[in-house]
């Protein structure tokens, strides 16, 4: 377990996203990017996760796959990266620096329409 206060957790998160390849990083539009505590119920039920599971990022939008042209003026995506189960599962401030990374990555691969079975035969995980 690694714990740290919300602003170095949030820029853990900042760093992740700058530190994206610029190819994704410039595509990525209309998007917010938070720290909450744990996941919600609503989360679980979005993702189709167990409510007994740990999730440790969501992404709350319409994937760029899915988008037709009637998807504009629309409030921001946002995906969330959760402190606590990160946290927990940290074994140190390096490997939690690593854990939020690939959170992030993971959650923007489902921006871009990459779906959870192809991140897995992708080896993503």
């Amino acid at each position: 377990m690694h714990e740290i206060d919300r602003d170095a957790f949030e820029g853990l998160v900042h760093d992740a996203v700058d530190g994206l390849p610029s190819g994704f990083r410039e595509r990525i539009e209309n998007v917010t990017f938070a720290v909450e505590d744990w996941a919600s119920p609503e989360d679980f039920g979005l993702t189709g996760t167990s409510r007994g599971s740990t999730l440790l990022g969501v992404y709350r939008g319409v994937p760029l796959t899915h988008r037709t042209s009637g998807y504009n003026l629309t409030m921001p995506d946002i995906i969330v990266i959760f402190q606590a189960p990160l946290e927990r599962m940290a074994r140190d401030a390096d490997h939690l620096g690593e854990m939020v990374e690939h959170t992030v990555r993971h959650e923007i691969a489902h921006y871009f329409g990459i779906s959870d079975h192809r991140l897995r035969e992708l080896g993503a995980y």
